[in-house]
């Protein structure tokens, strides 16, 4: 058959969910469109009984990962990085046509996406350097403060930055041991939903990362009311559904990172994500455990631990 009269196969995108792709539960989609209002796909509309199926997923994943070594959880994150670095091609047609920009510039954001991976991978095993340490005591004390992961977090992705903004909300939240319930951009989920194909075939454990598509408000409000959500990052939520959400995640003492200052038209995406990170998204969503031990008594002869 000739491929002038060849039908194309169109890909069906579903969600991540517990290491599985299901379709919306509710069995919504809706259109997704170029930045010339061209079709591209239909996407999952997620549900709140997605989210909160979601939410169970990533409490059910959080022990295994949290308990995993940072070297471990740093080897995982580089394989991703090597998953997509194989698959750049489709990254650099997705992101092109939902940002609306040229190859060779959707070319230099999944590039540095590929590398904030890599960035990411290398600080597993060293932020508990930066933000733990031996405290100085007056007693016969040792006192210790070591990170800990703080749980499941629900992170809003950015609207704009469909793909190297979403590496770079979702890499620091797994890196440092926690789990993640992610809303992709709700205009271009198409990079997202395609990265939960990549984490499906790397060593991610299932339920580690979940990824919904929808409209942003409808799947973050019970996310931000779920009980057993432990922090939220509010990076894809404009002003007054940034508000929204942080008085409703103050019932449960979530952790909240809060959006950067909003664009003129109402986005919160005024972050330069090309920029270097740094490591405040790494520390976000840390615990500080303190532990205190005694060194022994003191005597002339010196110590007697």
């Amino acid at each position: 058959m000739s491929d002038q009269n060849r039908l194309g196969v169109f890909k069906t995108y579903k969600l991540y969910v517990g290491g599985k792709f299901p379709r919306s539960e509710s069995g919504r989609v809706y259109e997704v469109t170029d930045s010339k209002g061209q079709w591209l796909a239909n996407a999952p509309k997620s549900s709140r009984k997605d989210a909160r199926d979601a939410v169970v997923a990533a409490r059910k994943a959080f022990g295994g990962w949290s308990g995993a070594t940072a070297y471990n959880r740093g080897q995982v994150l580089y394989r991703v990085a090597e998953m997509l670095e194989g698959r750049k091609e489709q990254f650099v047609r997705e992101v092109a046509a939902s940002e609306g920009l040229s190859k060779s510039k959707a070319a230099a954001a999944v590039d540095a996406a590929i590398d904030r991976w890599v960035w990411y991978a290398g600080w597993t095993d060293k932020i508990g350097q930066i933000a733990g340490g031996a405290n100085p005591v007056a007693g016969p004390f040792f006192n210790l403060s070591t990170p800990e992961p703080t749980g499941v977090v629900a992170v809003l992705a950015p609207q704009k930055s469909s793909f190297l903004g979403l590496v770079s909300v979702i890499a620091p939240v797994i890196a440092t041991g926690n789990t993640a319930v992610v809303v992709a951009s709700a205009d271009a989920p198409l990079p997202a939903l395609s990265l939960g194909e990549v984490l499906a075939t790397s060593d991610v454990p299932g339920g580690v990362v979940n990824i919904l598509s929808g409209a942003t408000a409808e799947i973050a409000a019970p996310l931000a009311a779920h009980q057993d959500v432990n922090a939220i990052d509010l990076t894809g939520a404009d002003a007054v559904l940034a508000k929204e959400l942080e008085i409703t995640a103050a019932d449960n003492l979530k952790r909240v990172l809060r959006p950067q200052p909003v664009d003129a038209d109402g986005t919160s995406d005024s972050e330069d994500w090309s920029a270097s990170p740094g490591t405040h998204r790494l520390t976000a969503f840390l615990e500080t455990k303190t532990v205190w031990h005694p060194t022994g008594a003191l005597g002339a002869a010196g110590s007697s631990y």
